[in-house]
């Protein structure tokens, strides 16, 4: 039996009491909370299951529209006691197939300012947080509006799809910091905004090809918690996991494209240093990235490891000589290893992506430039593709 395939034996077994992605996820009404105020309002949503979810304001009247892929609300919204700020709540299903919505109609303009899940290990059910806070009316009519995923028609996924099925690869691209993370900030541009802007760019290209679906852990300047854009890859199926940023170093230089897997020592001290810079931002929300994991669960994850990291190695490897072809600039030692939290999912292959650093000059112009990031975007693309159809055929030699 190939090792993945004992493990998912495994992992069901030691799961039996949580919930499968396989059934609709619920709503608990009793592990969610609604408070408000004129200071914010805070709102917890308990489901039964994680899934991939959106957050996005509407003007005219003003309001949060929260989507879920997709959850059932039951009678919760008619019944439930609803705090200041909020006027209404409607929930249901939403206009778009496969998706749910939940709709909070504001007394007054209020913006997201924290939107994330955390899930529990034990049960399997998933608590998504939401932090709304007032804005003037102006910074929130400029931010509201739908967004285009919240009205094209979904993908249809079929049966087996993915890398090393007849359907289309899910791709799952994590647009690094948000919200009250900006990450590295250079003159009035931040790098949450950039790889943003980046990753929503290198999504439709990659839709364009029709052989990838992709799904954005952030498609807004959102805080997310880093281990909650495992969880979100994970709920979408996913088949790599992509982490995009644009870093700037406080000291030395550097400069070009850079790709890291997942490693617990660092490959140089400037993989280090980035390392730990990502996973401060998380730790000064005050939230625990190190879980402790059972015996069991830790071996079965090193277990799962040892056939996902060399599927990592391989993308890493298809990226940069992929840019390399296109002509891109490349730092002088473009694949390093790092202890990055969000590369350190078991079962997804997963690298972070450094597409230039901001403190460098020549890099942040690139990033600036949209006729570069056509160029980086189309190179990524044809290497992304190249990998899936490589690593397919890798993955069937395994099971024979």
């Amino acid at each position: 039996m190939p090792l993945l395939a004992a493990l998912a034996v495994c992992l069901t077994a030691l799961a039996a009491p949580a919930q499968g992605f396989g059934a609709l996820a619920r709503l608990l009404p009793e592990e969610t909370r609604l408070h408000g105020g004129e200071t914010g309002i805070d709102i917890t949503l308990g489901l039964s299951q994680p899934v991939p979810f959106r957050v996005f304001t509407l003007a005219d009247p003003a309001r949060v529209v929260v989507d879920f892929r997709e959850v059932a609300f039951g009678d919760w919204a008619d019944t439930a006691d609803l705090p200041p700020g909020i006027e209404a709540m409607e929930a249901g299903p939403a206009r778009t197939a496969g998706w749910s919505r939940l709709v909070l109609t504001l007394s007054a303009p209020f913006a997201p300012t924290t939107a994330a899940m955390t899930t529990d290990p034990a049960t399997g059910r998933a608590a998504v947080a939401l932090r709304l806070v007032p804005v003037p009316e102006a910074e929130f009519r400029a931010a509201a509006g739908t967004p285009p995923e919240a009205t094209a028609p979904p993908a249809v996924l079929p049966e087996g799809a993915g890398a090393a099925g007849d359907g289309r690869l899910v791709v799952v691209l994590d647009p690094g910091h948000g919200g009250v993370d900006p990450g590295a900030v250079r003159g009035e541009h931040t790098e949450a905004d950039l790889v943003l802007t980046f990753a929503r760019e290198l999504r439709d290209a990659l839709r364009r090809s029709g052989r990838a679906e992709v799904v954005l852990t952030r498609d807004a300047d959102l805080f997310v918690p880093l281990p909650t854009r495992v969880t979100l890859a994970r709920a979408a199926g996913a088949d790599l996991f992509i982490s995009i940023h644009a870093d700037a170093l406080a000291e030395g230089t550097a400069r070009g494209a850079t790709v890291y897997t997942l490693s617990d020592t660092a490959s140089d001290a400037a993989a280090e240093a980035l390392a730990e810079q990502h996973d401060r931002a998380d730790l000064l929300q005050g939230i625990d990235l190190h879980g402790a994991d059972d015996v069991v669960a830790g071996v079965l994850m090193d277990l799962a490891r040892l056939e996902t990291a060399p599927r990592s190695a391989a993308l890493a490897t298809a990226l940069v000589e992929g840019i390399g072809a296109a002509g891109l600039r490349l730092h002088p030692d473009p694949q390093g290893e790092a202890g990055f939290t969000v590369l350190r999912a078991a079962d997804i292959p997963s690298v972070l992506l450094e597409i230039g650093f901001m403190s460098d000059a020549r890099d942040l112009g690139d990033i600036l430039d949209p006729d570069w990031r056509a160029q980086m975007q189309a190179a990524l693309v044809e290497a992304i593709l190249g990998w899936a159809e490589a690593d397919a055929a890798r993955m069937a030699l395994a099971r024979q």
